[in-house]
């Protein structure tokens, strides 16, 4: 079992490590790699990961509370069935990482590459995207009520039955999207006809 407390690594390499039973708490990472690492069902909290490099880990049933993982890199990651609450996930990139079954519960994801990311029937209500890159993401019956999708990039997502009310839009390219039964409120729904072009009395 490794049960980390206050540690700090600055360019480490823990490519393809097993973190058996892992427990950080309050650990800084920067710039390191944790390559093919496998952190299954590893708790981690209150833990900074700066410019990391994830790619290939497995960190399935991974739970990640109130950690920072700012530009990291997740490529081909598997995280399914993990649980990231309240985590600061600010221009990490997700590019063909595995999301089944992913419970995320508020945090910041501005500036995040969630590019075909399946993350249907999720409640993300809350949930900062702001610039978010969300090109072709399938949000299919998603709650994201009272998110922050400012200038998000919404082109070709799936969002039928979406839940966007309370949330903003303002910037968020939604013009090539799948809206059909999405639920907006009054002033969404005009900022939607006025992005088409609409004159709104």
């Amino acid at each position: 079992m490794t049960h980390w407390i206050e540690k700090e690594f600055t360019d480490e390499n823990f490519d393809g490590r097993d973190f058996p039973e892992a427990e950080f708490e309050r650990c800084s990472f920067t710039h390191c790699s944790f390559v093919g690492a496998i952190l299954s069902e590893a708790k981690i909290t209150r833990c900074t990961f700066e410019e990391c490099n994830f790619d290939q880990a497995r960190m399935n049933a991974v739970v990640m509370t109130d950690t920072s993982l700012a530009n990291c890199a997740f490529s081909y990651t598997y995280l399914f069935m993990a649980r990231i609450e309240k985590c600061r996930l600010i221009g990490a990139s997700f590019a063909n990482a595995d999301l089944t079954g992913i419970v995320i519960v508020g945090g910041d994801w501005s500036w995040s590459n969630l590019r075909h990311q399946t993350l249907s029937e999720l409640d993300l209500r809350g949930i900062k995207l702001v610039e978010s890159d969300l090109y072709g993401a399938d949000l299919t019956k998603t709650d994201l009520r009272d998110s922050d999708l400012t200038r998000a990039n919404l082109a070709g997502a799936k969002l039928a039955g979406t839940d966007f009310r309370g949330a903003k839009l303002t910037g968020a390219d939604l013009r090539t999207a799948d809206l059909k039964g999405a639920r907006m409120d009054i002033s969404q729904a005009v900022y939607l006809a006025q992005s088409y072009g609409a004159i709104v009395e």
